[in-house]
């Protein structure tokens, strides 16, 4: 915002102590009303709990269900499985990557 005066922070200076309100080129809000009688009188009263009230407390959760119990030797077999294909892919993108990049090499010394 621009101002005309001698400095562009006199917008942001704090009045003198003899100004009791915004200068006369400048708006501000209107000056509050009263409220009506009829009004917002504010919140109802609160009352408060019984003396000896606490909210219910649930020390003990019931005990963990049980799970199910493992076949070791059949992970063991799907782990290997797992492995070996895993492996198999692995050797299958090595060989194409050899062979493409010897068709690469080939045409390049051609």
């Amino acid at each position: 915002m621009t101002t005309p005066g001698s400095s562009p922070d006199d917008y942001w200076r704090r009045p003198g102590p003899g100004a009791d309100g915004p200068p006369p080129d400048q708006t501000g809000p209107a000056p509050q009303q009263p409220a009506p009688a009829g009004g917002y009188a504010g919140p109802p009263p609160t009352t408060p709990p019984p003396s000896g009230w606490r909210p219910p407390l649930h020390v003990q959760p019931p005990p963990p269900r049980r799970l199910p119990p493992q076949d070791m030797a059949e992970l063991d077999l799907a782990e290997q499985r797992a492995q070996r294909l895993t492996w198999a892919v692995g050797a299958v993108a090595g060989v194409l990557l050899l062979v493409l990049m010897c068709l690469l090499c080939s045409r390049l010394v051609l």
